[in-house]
C-alpha cells in the first residue's frame, strides 16, 4: 500500500529540508512506497524555493502544491488530501513537533486491526502554559456538550486515514472548514494513541491566543446551533423579567404609593435591552455571514503551481 504524507507549510523555509531528511531516516528499511505532499500555503519566506529544490532532487517522492496566497491550514489540508495518491494518507506538520516515527506506530496499530479506519494522535503531555491548557480543556468540554459530534481532548490533525475516509472528507466541499469536526462527522472507526510533542525544529508557532479563540468559535458555529438557542433563551428570559418588573411597579404604585422610578431606571433598562438585542443579532450575523460566504461558491483554495512527477512528464 502506498502512503502519502500531507504536510501544510506556512513560512517553514528552515524546516522542509530537515523534515524530509527525518522522514527518510525514519522510513528507511520500514516503508518503501510513500510520497510527501507539501502544501505551500502562501508563504512569504523562501519556503517555495526550498520546496522546489526538494522536488528537483526527489521528484519520485515529492509533490509540491503552491497556493496563490495564504488560504489557511484548513484549505492546505483539503488540497493535500485531494492530491494525495496513497491508499493511506497521514496529515503531519512540517515543524517536526509531530515526529515521523509516530506514523510508523500508527501503521502498526492499523495493521493489527483491519477494522480501524483511522489512527489519530493526541498529546500525552501538553507543552504549553497551564492557562492555555485550561482554556483548551474548557473548549472541549463545552463543544462536546453542544455539538452534534464528539471531540477528543488533545486530538490534533495528526492522523493516519484509509482511502475511503479520505474520499469522504474530500466530498465535503464546505468553504468554512473545521477539520476536527469533519473527522468526527464522517464517522469511521478511529483509534486514538498518545504521542509526545517534540521541540519545534525552527521558527515560531503560527497560533496566537486570538487565532485559537477564533478557531474555537468557528468550530462551535460550524458544528452546533446552540448559540442560536442562546439568543432565543435570552429573548424569552428578558421578556419574562420585563413582565415581572411590570407587576412590581404596579404593586408599588397601587399598594404602597411609591413613585415609579424614573430616568435612571429607564436608562438602565434601555441599555440592557439594547445590549441583549445586539448580542442576539451578533450571533445571527455569524451564521448568516457563513451562509453568505458559502453561497458565493468560491473555491477553497487557488493553486498557483503544482510540482509532481506526472506534471513534469506531461
Amino acid at each position: 500500500m502506498k502512503l502519502s504524507l500531507v504536510v501544510p507549510c506556512f513560512n517553514e523555509q528552515d524546516n522542509v529540508q530537515p523534515f524530509y531528511e527525518a522522514v527518510e531516516g525514519a522510513f528507511r528499511g520500514v516503508i518503501r512506497d510513500y510520497e510527501i505532499v507539501f502544501v505551500n500555503d502562501g508563504s512569504v519566506d523562501k519556503t517555495a524555493e526550498n520546496l522546489k529544490v526538494l522536488f528537483n532532487y526527489h521528484p519520485d517522492r515529492v509533490q509540491v502544491l503552491s497556493f496563490s496566497r495564504n488560504f489557511g491550514k484548513e484549505a492546505a489540508i483539503y488540497a493535500g488530501l485531494s492530491h494525495a495518491k496513497g491508499d493511506l494518507v497521514c496529515i503531519i506538520d512540517a515543524d517536526l513537533q509531530q515526529r515521523p516515527e509516530v506514523v510508523i506506530e500508527m501503521l502498526q496499530v492499523m495493521a493489527e486491526d483491519d477494522a480501524v479506519d483511522c489512527v489519530a494522535a493526541y498529546q500525552a503531555n501538553r507543552r504549553e502554559s497551564k492557562a492555555l491548557s485550561t482554556l483548551k480543556s474548557a473548549f472541549y468540554k463545552v463543544i462536546n456538550k453542544i455539538a452534534e459530534v464528539d471531540f477528543v481532548n488533545g486530538a490534533s490533525d495528526f492522523r493516519l486515514m484509509k482511502r475511503p475516509m479520505v474520499d469522504a472528507i474530500i466530498s465535503l466541499s464546505e468553504r468554512q472548514r473545521f477539520s476536527k469536526g469533519i473527522f468526527s462527522w464522517v464517522g469511521f472507526n478511529t483509534r486514538y494513541i498518545p504521542y509526545d510533542v517534540a521541540e519545534r525544529q525552527s521558527g515560531e508557532t503560527k497560533w496566537s491566543v486570538y487565532k485559537l479563540f477564533k478557531y474555537a468559535f468557528d468550530g462551535i458555529v460550524s458544528f452546533s446551533t446552540f448559540p442560536l438557542k442562546i439568543a432565543t433563551g435570552v429573548g424569552l428570559l428578558t421578556s419574562a423579567l420585563s413582565v415581572l418588573y411590570l407587576f412590581i411597579v404596579i404593586i408599588q404604585k397601587l399598594a404602597f404609593g411609591i413613585d415609579v422610578p424614573g430616568y435612571a431606571t429607564i436608562v438602565v433598562l434601555v441599555l440592557f435591552l439594547g445590549g441583549m438585542q445586539l448580542f442576539c443579532l451578533g450571533i445571527l450575523g455569524e451564521y448568516i455571514s457563513k451562509i453568505f460566504i458559502q453561497s458565493k461558491n468560491r473555491p477553497i483554495y487557488i493553486l498557483k503551481e503544482h510540482l509532481s512527477k506526472d506534471e513534469r512528464e506531461a
